[in-house]
């Protein structure tokens, strides 16, 4: 099939999208990378009268480090947050997610605004996003504003943006110190969404007592899931490995988790690789963290 007709604007900076966005409303839909939206549009599983592509917006693209944050634009493509050095060094598990999107033909072109305001509930950077407690930059109608990532997701390709406005950034704080990071996922083929997926990091003191962490899964509900139980529960044990029981975390990680039944898993199922997924991501970002 072919997409419907719609018109198309290419913006060249941000008040120019805003204005469209307000202009158009629910008619207006966002182009970045393309690479969720170009097949809804061509199967008719979406239609939009107005296409606004932001490629030409030389705003909505690089990585910037600022008072303790990392801030990514919206445009920037999932390439960059596998080779740049600002994102490798102060948020290392932005890099270990990036490889696990898609090809790297999805990469080149995909955009981290993208996969964020598309919130797949089964992509890895809306988990990252929750778990490291990002702050997403939007701009509407009324001037900018801040959605903490805890409230930006709200179910399946479901966010709180309203439809006049438009994801600019998204702002991950550093972890400074000793610190570990990881991602576990099952994928029934590299490059599919995973059926089940966790991310983690943790941060040790000079005396190796765990003093910071995170972690949160996707694959399992309508958005991804961040378990604070289990977070607290580490916090102030020792680090290394022996010291602390993963099974019992794992146990509290996913102890309310309530995934579905499809054709790709049983919830059951689910619930019980994110235990397992637990465990490993764990291992690595304690190890990492006490290890050095």
């Amino acid at each position: 099939m072919k997409a419907a007709p719609f018109a198309y604007h290419a913006p060249e900076t941000v008040d120019d999208v805003a204005g469209l966005l307000a202009a158009h409303g629910d008619e207006a839909k966002i182009l970045a990378g393309g690479q969720s939206l170009i097949p809804l549009l061509a199967l008719r599983l979406a239609r939009f009268g107005h296409l606004v592509d932001i490629n030409r917006v030389p705003e909505l693209s690089g990585v910037t480090s600022e008072n303790g944050w990392v801030r990514v634009a919206a445009g920037t493509r999932h390439r960059v947050m596998e080779r740049d050095a600002t994102v490798a060094g102060r948020v290392p598990l932005l890099t270990r997610a990036t490889p696990l999107v898609g090809h790297f033909q999805i990469r080149n072109r995909g955009t981290v605004g993208g996969a964020l305001a598309h919130a797949d509930p089964a992509a890895e950077y809306p988990a990252v996003a929750l778990a490291l407690e990002a702050s997403l930059e939007v701009r509407g109608p009324s001037g900018p504003r801040e959605i903490p990532a805890a409230e930006f997701f709200v179910g399946t390709w479901t966010t709180s943006l309203e439809p006049d406005e438009l994801l600019v950034a998204a702002r991950f704080p550093t972890w400074e110190g000793r610190c570990g990071f990881a991602v576990e996922e099952l994928a029934r083929r590299h490059g599919d969404f995973a059926i089940v997926g966790a991310v983690c990091g943790v941060r040790v003191d000079e005396a190796g007592v765990v003093d910071k962490a995170a972690l949160g899964f996707f694959g399992v509900g309508a958005t991804p899931i961040r378990a604070g139980d289990a977070e607290a529960a580490l916090i102030g044990r020792q680090g290394r490995v022996t010291a602390v029981d993963l099974a019992e975390i794992a146990r509290l990680a996913t102890r309310e988790l309530a995934p579905s039944d499809d054709l790709h898993a049983t919830g059951e199922y689910r619930r019980e690789l994110a235990s397992v997924l637990t465990e490993r991501a764990l291992t690595r970002a304690l190890s990492e963290a006490t290890d050095g």
